[in-house]
């Protein structure tokens, strides 16, 4: 397999890229994309067998399964970041380490459903902050501990706008690699 095989394998919809000078209408489309994901999830998956599932998305790469259980514990973190920022002033988030949550017992046995349907809950929580936030809101910030950057929130959905439809677009190339759809 070439590097731009691989490359486009791990990067479906290409380097997250948040514009320099984000926009009023940049807001409302990844707000849009962070309410989209959980019926686009649930739909994809939604027939799809324990082995499939059990499916790396690329070579090296997580199964179908822990990456839906990924996007949830993600999310998770996401909501709880924008909560922090608008109720301290500058907080320290707290960061984790992705590939070892993918690899615990959760990740690897638990029913996609469960998390689809947490996805689901989490998102319309989370959308309905979203859509009250005010300008002003979007500028707090927090400070990630490994780089120390100081993410505005705007910048932050940016983010998890980019990660929910590149975690989708692995799921979906895979179904149309393997002709599951």
């Amino acid at each position: 397999m070439t590097t731009e095989e691989i490359n486009t394998l791990k990067y479906p919809i290409g380097k997250e890229e948040i514009p320099e000078k984000i926009t009023a209408k940049h807001i409302q489309k990844w707000i849009s994309d962070i309410s989209e994901l959980p019926s686009k999830l649930r739909e994809a998956v939604s027939k799809l067998s324990k082995e499939q599932l059990d499916t790396p998305y690329r070579p090296d790469g997580w199964t179908l399964k822990q990456l839906i259980h990924h996007i949830a514990d993600s999310h998770m973190s996401a909501l709880l970041r924008f909560k922090w920022a608008l109720t301290e002033d500058e907080p320290t988030i707290k960061a984790y380490d992705e590939k070892s949550f993918a690899e615990l017992y959760d990740s690897k046995l638990a029913p996609v459903e469960i998390s689809i349907d947490f996805i689901t809950a989490l998102h319309g929580k989370w959308v309905i902050l979203l859509e009250n936030m005010s300008n002003s809101d979007f500028e707090r910030t927090f400070v990630h501990p490994e780089s120390g950057y100081r993410y505005t929130l705007k910048e932050s959905l940016g983010h998890y706008s980019w990660h929910g439809r590149h975690h989708y677009a692995h799921l979906q190339n895979l179904l149309k690699r393997k002709g599951w759809f």
